[in-house]
């Protein structure tokens, strides 16, 4: 592992931004051109027991992709003993932004930019076997660029692989060693999907996936046929390749914008219930975001966030969240969202279910830690349980700008909006 202020040539090194199983990246900064970029560096024990064969591959790959869209190679070169593949330096990756809620616009523009690139490299019979979120590079501009070709397979009539690619994103076939262009399309088809509605399908890639629901608010009935045929499970039901694909979602996509403006019609103005859209939209203003109140009660309406077990408008406490959570898990019983690196759900005393990943992910929004000596876990607000270790949480959490607390859990209220504490379900007095 290369350390920062190390030098390499030319290149300063400044942190490692990602690690895979044959390659760590680098952020590094090119002190003759001035300027900051990504070095692609090979694990020393790939080197041990393989040839830069796959490697020397990929540069050369890629520097024939000449496209708006396919990140493009800066240099490669031996420094010293150390091969190295420097790159333009993005933003981010597509899967930094799934972190959050993508906007359904942005999802389609993604979208198309992801096919003008995959379409490029199968008109030159190119097949990448590896398109995921994290090999979506984004740039200023909301410009997107596919890279890491590193497993590409020139396609012929018949053709077979080892089973590479990313586990979830891999298209039947493809796993079996018989990757084909569908493959491609496939994978395409998972991204999408993943970008509408922030869930990933799982073996045996049953439709409707999970998150569907999301979807059908969001998305016109022809452009969820369109996703629906790129990950038919029967390759041969799929679009023979990514240009076919880029032709049906071009005579889709006006239709697709137009299904996610629509709206619901508003009641008409000091009619019944508009006294309590205007006090939503008030709460939305000063509270929304400080309590990440994006979601709806399904039987009063009212703002809600996915921490909370009641619903403070009308005291509605249903078993299970109902909503499309922004964490990449979830927890089995109460079905709120989990980080993939804790351990325990922190809304409910359970049994272990975790971690799913042994990385570590840091997140702003962790404001506290646990009280458990042996722990010290981060806290994220409003938590009953530490993801860590289970230990039940003793701050008394607030909430900014109110100085009201329930009289019973003594966590922070807003009396002047709320009936019913949405941490406890206490009936709350005004």
């Amino acid at each position: 592992m290369l350390r920062p202020r190390q030098k390499l040539g030319k290149y300063t090194i400044q942190k490692r931004i990602a690690q895979g199983g044959f390659a760590d990246v680098y952020r590094a900064y090119d002190t003759i051109e001035g300027v900051t970029v990504a070095i692609k560096i090979p694990q020393p024990t790939i080197l041990v027991h393989r040839t830069l064969d796959d490697f020397l591959h990929e540069v050369r790959l890629t520097a024939k992709l000449d496209h708006p869209n396919i990140l493009p190679i800066k240099n490669a070169d031996y420094i010293g003993r150390q091969f190295v593949i420097v790159y333009p330096l993005g933003e981010g990756t597509l899967q930094d932004k799934l972190s959050g809620r993508l906007p359904f616009d942005a999802a389609i523009d993604y979208s198309e930019q992801m096919l003008d690139a995959v379409s490029f490299a199968h008109r030159k019979r190119v097949l990448h076997c590896d398109i995921k979120p994290e090999n979506l590079i984004l740039f200023p501009g909301n410009v997107l660029k596919l890279t890491d070709f590193g497993i590409a397979k020139i396609a012929t009539r018949t053709m077979t692989a080892s089973g590479s690619g990313t586990v979830g994103y891999v298209a039947p076939e493809q796993a079996l060693g018989k990757p084909s262009l569908r493959s491609d399309v496939f994978s395409i088809g998972l991204t999408i999907y993943k970008m509408l509605t922030n869930h990933l399908p799982e073996w045996p890639f049953e439709w409707p996936g999970p998150g569907y629901e999301n979807l059908k608010r969001k998305a016109s009935p022809e452009f969820i046929a369109f996703i629906k045929r790129s990950m038919a499970v029967n390759a041969r039901k799929r679009f023979a390749n990514a240009a076919e694909m880029q032709a049906a979602f071009h005579r889709i996509k006006l239709k697709a914008r137009a299904g996610a403006r629509r709206r619901a019609k508003r009641p008409a103005a000091n009619g019944p219930g508009e006294w309590r859209l205007v006090r939503h939209k008030e709460f939305r203003r000063h509270y929304g975001k400080i309590l990440e109140a994006e979601y709806q009660c399904g039987k009063c309406g009212g703002p809600i966030s996915e921490r909370m077990i009641a619903c403070p408008w009308c005291g509605n406490e249903p078993k299970t969240f109902k909503g499309e959570t922004r964490f990449p898990a979830r927890c089995r019983q109460c079905r709120r969202g989990m980080k993939l690196d804790w351990l325990y759900c922190p809304h409910e005393y359970g049994t272990a279910q975790g971690p799913r990943s042994d990385r570590s992910y840091s997140d702003k929004r962790y404001t506290a830690t646990c009280a458990n000596p042996a722990c010290r876990g981060p806290l994220m607000p409003f938590m009953k349980y530490c993801p860590w270790c289970r230990t039940k949480v003793r701050k008394k959490w607030k909430i900014k700008g109110s100085l009201h607390q329930c009289p019973r859990c003594r966590w922070g209220v807003l009396k002047d909006f709320w009936t019913t504490c949405p941490w406890c379900a206490h009936r709350i007095r005004r």
